[in-house]
């Protein structure tokens, strides 16, 4: 018997949502940040063993938008709950409410199971830990409530554990030797992406996208071009710095982590244009893959 299904992880904004689905897939395919809006795509981890295939989901967090690419970032959340053969909605120990009462209600109308994960508890005590168990579970009835720490990694197993007894029997729906449905420009992309957002403070790190323009693989290196781009020439020169020195911080950061990640040494140069409010333009945001046709 050979089961298989989609675990689609939604929830508000820097709830831990990322850090989870890295620690369930045992890679780092979503980039983590302290700022909210770290994940602006779904982003597919796929775990595979003799007899199951785990197709793991990451989502933006849900929030109310407020130009275009957030609300095809909520497009992508919401899209999460059309395929889903398990739902996990994390929340945490800080986390007051769903921000998106419509979300709840279609969650709740929903029939799949349900898994509920308080996050963060290694930073609670008992006690509080019992109120937020109530209160989470008025607000998701059907839903089995299960406190984490996906950081200390405590009761992922039991995660795992629950996940493979609730997926329903299929064949595998990719490959067994497939980790994701992303190319490595994507994730070449995001690692330069998770770097502004480290090194940069304010709305210039929301106001970045970065685009691969040159991927030229050698025999012991590879050569890769990219372009930030951001909405205004204020950004710009936010980003270059006095001297090119802040662009040089991010390019030897993100240098490191590519060569890691490809396993071979990287020429990596970084350009930085400016495309004016791309973020509410709909053939910049098909571009940069946040919009279909």
């Amino acid at each position: 018997m050979h089961k298989s299904g989609f675990i689609n992880i939604v929830g508000n904004p820097n709830v831990g949502k990322s850090t989870l689905m890295n620690a369930l897939v045992g890679e780092k395919l979503s980039i983590i940040t302290s700022k909210s809006q770290t994940t602006r795509h779904r982003i597919l981890g796929i775990v595979n063993e003799e007899n199951y295939q785990m197709i793991f989901s990451d989502t933006p967090g849900i929030i109310k938008p407020k130009y275009a690419l957030q609300e095809s970032m909520l497009q992508f959340s919401r899209s999460a709950l059309t395929d889903a053969d398990i739902l996990i909605y994390v929340t945490d120990v800080y986390d007051a409410e769903p921000k998106d009462s419509d979300f709840v209600q279609e969650i709740n109308a929903d029939n799949v199971p349900l898994l509920v994960l308080i996050n963060k508890i290694d930073l609670i005590n008992q006690e509080k830990l019992e109120l937020l168990v109530e209160k989470w579970h008025g607000i998701f009835p059907r839903g089995e409530i299960l406190p984490i720490s996906a950081l200390e990694k405590f009761n992922v197993d039991y995660l795992m554990k629950r996940i493979k007894e609730l997926l329903p029997e299929s064949p595998p729906f990719f490959d067994k030797d497939q980790l994701t449905d992303k190319p490595v420009r994507f994730f070449i992309g995001e690692i330069i992406r998770e770097k502004v957002l480290l090194n940069y403070q304010k709305e210039v790190p929301y106001a970045v996208e970065v685009e691969i323009e040159e991927f030229h693989e050698e025999e012991n290196l590879v050569r890769i071009g990219a372009v930030i781009y951001v909405e205004r020439d204020s950004q710009k020169g936010i980003i270059i710095g006095k001297g090119g020195k802040s662009l040089k911080k991010v390019g030897v950061e993100a240098r490191k982590d590519i060569e890691e990640f490809l396993g071979k040494k990287v020429f990596l140069s970084l350009y930085v244009k400016v495309e004016k409010d791309w973020r509410n333009k709909e053939k910049k945001l098909k571009d940069f893959g946040y919009l279909q046709d």
